[in-house]
């Protein structure tokens, strides 16, 4: 089926509430574990689209020497992200920042990890993205961005939300029905990897509804 985009980000009080409360423990727990298989043990990562840092605060309890920076788009996203870090005590070690993935604010070869779960298929264009990730981390810095896949039909999409979401409410079915809509297929984000300049990476689909593009540590 074709891309139909989605808004950039999720900024109104209802939709952050709306997502922070969607129960994606199983696939944020599955993130967190890849990531800290990666090799990274200290340093810096960014997290990229972090919407209420659910996975940075993961990350956190595995890697105990990584700061992490988290960036989102959403104010209401970081404004929940905030009471979330905070709950956890690790306010010290997980910085929020408002902040554009087309135009990160950040040096180039600044971090020595960058992952993003879930923000490609924000993105009408990712390649910008997917640049400036490149841009931001380290030569030989460990990538992980894992995203959902677009289904090849709607019935498949509707299959997809009634297996993953049915004890959703309404409104949040129609939010992850539209985001497998926005999303990419593995073809388009090689491509779109391909671009940026992203030629060291190994990407596969990773589920019946995720691809996934990474790099291990080789620092």
């Amino acid at each position: 089926m074709e891309r139909i985009l989605e808004p950039e980000a999720m900024d109104t009080a209802e939709e952050a509430q709306d997502y922070d409360a969607m129960d994606f423990t199983a696939v944020n727990l599955a993130f967190a574990e890849a990531v800290a298989a990666l090799g990274v043990r200290s340093g810096r990562m960014l997290d990229v689209g972090t919407g209420t840092a659910r996975i940075p605060l993961l990350i956190a309890e595995r890697l105990p020497d990584v700061a992490l920076v988290a960036v989102d788009l959403s104010a209401e996203m970081l404004k929940l992200a905030a009471r979330n870090v905070a709950a956890a005590g690790l306010v010290a070690r997980i910085a929020l920042r408002l902040t554009d993935a087309k135009r990160l604010p950040f040096a180039a070869a600044s971090f020595d990890a960058v992952i993003s779960n879930s923000i490609v298929h924000h993105i009408p264009d990712p390649v910008i993205a997917l640049r400036e990730m490149a841009r931001v981390a380290k030569p030989g810095a460990a990538l992980f961005i894992r995203d959902l896949l677009r289904p090849e039909t709607p019935e498949a999409a509707d299959a997809l939300v009634t297996r993953y979401a049915a004890n959703e409410s309404p409104r949040q079915q129609k939010l992850f029905r539209d985001s497998l809509g926005a999303a990419l297929t593995l073809e388009e984000i090689a491509a779109a990897a391909q671009e940026a300049g992203l030629t060291d990476v190994v990407i596969a689909q990773t589920s019946d509804r995720h691809w996934t593009l990474a790099r291990e540590c080789r620092r």
